[in-house]
């Protein structure tokens, strides 16, 4: 390719991406962070220079994550059994005194810190900051017990309003209830939580698969786009990891987000060929139309 058709190229691009910054302009959009895009060094990077990016084209980003590779990986060093219910992680009382260790002090820094060095500056918080979220005990779908793991009761934008004027807020998903009791929170759900208390434009889920698939077992069958009605009626035949991210997507239209959408955080810059290119990426999930 020559010179001048690289400019070309780069030219129409940038002329692609221009209603989408213009639409997007001082709306606010909230990131799940998680998967093999916080993990492969190479994917990191691309994701901080994407939200840093995200950031100076006048877009509001706020990142929720967590981070189950590393907190399964202490457990494991720590010599604490590792289990999963329908998707969610059983969480004992010294369990969650892992995850607040490993998600507050250590993965929200290295997330905070990486963004610091592509040029936007960030602040870290979690769920006990400002009393950012009010939890309550919950069960898995199917009913069973597994511990605690907290569902998002309510919650308070006042300190993340505050912190999101000037800085990009990076949210950890622990929380605790009115008794002073911790909480895991899947992130999943909390980004859900936090996108509709702050009535943000989208919600973005990046994971390790394509999108929600049809059939699980064949990454043909993506499902591209559905309905807030669609998934509804879907969603008692899903399970695993994908189940949670799918129930925030349905609570989060339904609260009044536009749309929500599970991005394959594997490619590099999914989150900028979603919200700038005619392409997308994933499945996007929609409210009802009126």
């Amino acid at each position: 390719m020559t010179p001048a058709s690289h400019s070309t190229t780069d030219v129409q691009t940038l002329l692609e991406a221009l209603p989408y910054i213009r639409r997007f302009h001082g709306k606010t959009v909230v990131i799940k962070y998680g998967g093999a895009a916080m993990t492969d060094p190479a994917l990191k990077e691309e994701f901080a220079r994407d939200v840093a990016l995200i950031k100076y084209v006048g877009i509001n980003p706020v990142i929720v994550h967590g981070g189950g590779p590393e907190i399964t990986a202490y457990m494991e060093a720590l010599n604490l059994p590792v289990e999963f219910v329908d998707g969610l992680r059983v969480s004992d009382e010294k369990t969650v005194e892992v995850v607040k260790m490993v998600l507050v002090g250590k993965v929200n820094k290295d997330i905070v810190q990486l963004i610091n060095r592509h040029g936007q500056r960030a602040v870290g918080l979690c769920g006990d900051d400002g009393q950012l979220f009010r939890c309550s005990r919950q069960a898995a779908p199917s009913g069973a017990d597994i511990g605690f793991v907290g569902r998002i009761e309510e919650v308070d934008t006042g300190v993340l309003k505050h912190v999101a004027q000037d800085y990009i807020p990076v949210i950890a998903s622990v929380g605790s209830d009115a008794e002073g009791n911790s909480y895991n929170v899947n992130a999943d759900e909390a980004a859900g939580a936090v996108a509709r208390a702050l009535n943000a434009y989208k919600v973005m889920f990046l994971t390790d698969v394509i999108g929600w698939l049809r059939d699980p077992a064949d990454g043909e069958s993506l499902i591209r786009e559905a309905s807030a009605t669609q998934l509804r009626n879907a969603l008692p035949d899903v399970s695993g990891g994908m189940r949670p991210k799918l129930q925030a997507c349905l609570e989060s239209v339904e609260g009044g987000v536009e749309t929500a959408v599970i991005v394959d955080g594997r490619e590099p810059h999914s989150l900028l060929v979603e919200l700038f290119t005619d392409a997308g990426q994933g499945t996007l999930i929609r409210a009802d139309e009126a």
